[in-house]
């Protein structure tokens, strides 16, 4: 367990960002006659990119927050109505008609490119009712086992190679100029979300299934389960058109109970659901628990951008697609979020006040703080957890590592103390672990048994 998390753990690029951005600046730009010379580094690079990108809040979230591996740790097997296997989708195939500069661009992408306001009072996120009307197509409960290939260790070394290779490219053209890069990367993801929402809805209407096919090479052999795994995509978003990849981890008929609790899982920042396959099997098969982890807009098989308020829209879709298709009532269901997936749990808990509980691990309070204890750009900030954790109504379980050296332990330790009385549960102050190995090696016994716990707790 410990070589597979190893080789999907990747580190939080905040401060890689903002680094390389701040030192850009200082070769290119003085602002010193805009803001005090007292301001930190972060707070000029940040003010400088906001600036730079006509001051959007979602542009300064984007480059900083959402770090998708490219390429996936996964693929969906697109199957046709008649059985046939249909061709992978190519993000590098040539543009659409409607993004090679004629024409006005699908209804879609204007919806994207309208959403730039940063209030969180837009009308599909301000108020919170169950769609029953969402829509979906899932696989035929392919198993996990269906997946488990051999391959040799060499052919997995040298993928893992490539892969850093291909980062350390990427990491030398954004210290040339991080501006031109985090717009080139914007105006990719755009044409991506494009391509993606045209293809994923004529999938709707062709009765298009889906089969979880995990990137073996570079995870190596993932752990058995003894349920189902039905690959699904969840959609179309009302604002935005896309469709959000995700992989229901079921248990057979025979476990299931009135009271069987199914977890949300909303990961981290540099991570995907084929990443996160291997906990989501384990989670599953030790806490006698279904498991519902998606991938965020512009993330894996998911269509749209990666931005703030489309976590908001992903993680809301993904919950009334499982009150209606898995769990049927809200009380069993487990909010669980990673890093950057606290943000959107935090935001969904604090609407629904039946959800049974809300795990946070290695939470932050906010996206500027974890930056920056400075406020001078409080209004670039995302994730508000701080403010939002006080209005929860379920049970909380906060776990971090000690050693967390991305988001510092106070972060949940601030969250913790955050949570009204009635709904705190004992923390889990990991020692000697940091951020992202909290479940590796003999550590991962502790934490399956402290999960349920809190698991058996919700219904006591």
């Amino acid at each position: 367990m410990k070589s597979l998390l190893s080789a999907v753990a990747v580190r939080s690029r905040f401060a890689l960002g903002l680094a390389l951005l701040a030192q850009h600046i200082t070769h290119k730009i003085k602002l010193t006659t805009i803001m005090c010379c007292c301001c930190p580094p972060a707070i000029t690079a940040l003010f400088y990119l906001w600036v730079r990108s006509g001051f959007s809040k979602d542009a300064v979230a984007g480059a900083l927050v959402f770090f998708p591996p490219d390429p996936p740790l996964y693929k969906f097997k697109r199957i046709a109505a008649n059985g046939d296997v249909l061709p992978d989708i190519d993000d590098e195939a040539e543009n659409l008609e409607e993004g090679n500069g004629g024409g006005g661009g699908t209804e879609e992408s204007k919806r994207e490119e309208d959403d730039d306001d940063d209030s969180d009072s837009d009308s599909d996120l301000g108020t919170f009712e169950i769609d029953t009307k969402s829509s979906h197509k899932a696989n035929n409960d392919a198993n996990h086992t269906n997946n488990q290939q051999k391959v040799s260790a060499e052919v997995r070394r040298q993928r893992r190679k490539q892969r850093e290779e291909a980062r350390q490219k990427q990491r030398q053209e954004y210290s040339q100029d991080p501006i031109a890069a985090m717009t080139d990367r914007s105006n990719k993801l755009r044409l991506r979300a494009k391509r993606r929402s045209k293809i994923d809805a004529r999938d709707d209407t062709n009765g298009v299934t889906y089969q979880f096919v995990p990137d073996i090479a570079t995870l190596g052999t993932l752990p058995s389960f003894h349920g189902t795994i039905q690959a699904v995509k969840i959609g179309p978003q009302k604002r935005t058109g896309s469709y959000i990849a995700a992989l229901l981890y079921k248990l057979p008929e025979s476990e299931i109970t009135p009271n069987t609790k199914t977890i949300l899982y909303s990961h981290g920042n540099a991570a995907d659901i084929g990443a996160m396959s291997g906990l989501q099997a384990m989670l599953a098969k030790n806490l006698k628990c279904n498991v519902l982890v998606y991938d965020y807009s512009g993330y894996g098989e998911s269509g749209g951008i990666p931005m703030e308020k489309n976590t908001y829209r992903d993680v809301k879709l993904v919950y009334e697609w499982l009150v209606q298709n898995v769990t049927k009532h809200e009380h069993n269901v487990i909010l669980y979020g990673q890093s950057v997936g606290s943000g959107p749990s935090c935001y969904l808990a604090s609407r629904r006040c039946n959800v049974g509980g809300l795990v946070l691990h290695s939470p932050f309070t906010s996206g500027m703080r974890v930056l920056t204890p400075s406020r001078a750009m409080a209004c670039l900030d995302i994730f508000p957890n701080i403010d939002r954790i006080k209005k929860v109504k379920c049970p909380v379980f906060v776990i971090h590592g000690q050693k967390d050296q991305e988001v510092g332990i106070e972060h949940g330790m601030a969250l913790h103390a955050a949570v009204p009385e009635d709904c705190k549960r004992d923390p889990w102050w990991v020692r000697d672990k940091g951020h992202n190995d909290i479940c590796d090696g003999p550590d991962i016994v502790e934490y399956m048994q402290r999960m349920n716990k809190f698991v058996k707790s919700l219904d006591e």
